[in-house]
């Protein structure tokens, strides 16, 4: 179950990054949050709890399927926000 602990990491580090990334340009343009970055750290952390309780769902009929579209959902948030992270700039 190796593939599961590196999917873990993986959405952790990913929407880990894009939080930081949001503080970096807090600091770097306004010195405080706004309700803008606030708002969109709110939406990494609900993508966050959302991917994890996919990737703890026990119920899963074919689970290479299951976990590779959690991939792609990581991949499709994770794009998102960066999106909305260079429409601020």
């Amino acid at each position: 179950m190796a593939n599961i602990k590196n999917l873990k990491k993986d959405i952790n580090y990913v929407l880990g990054d894009i939080i930081e990334a949001v503080y970096l340009y807090e600091l770097t343009s306004t010195g405080q949050p706004t309700a803008e970055t606030n708002a969109l750290i709110d939406e990494a952390i609900a993508a966050f709890d959302g991917l994890i309780a996919k990737v703890n769902a026990k119920n899963v009929e074919n689970k290479k399927a299951h976990f590779k579209q959690i991939n792609v959902e990581l991949e499709q948030v994770a794009n998102q926000l960066v999106t909305k992270i260079n429409d601020f700039q």
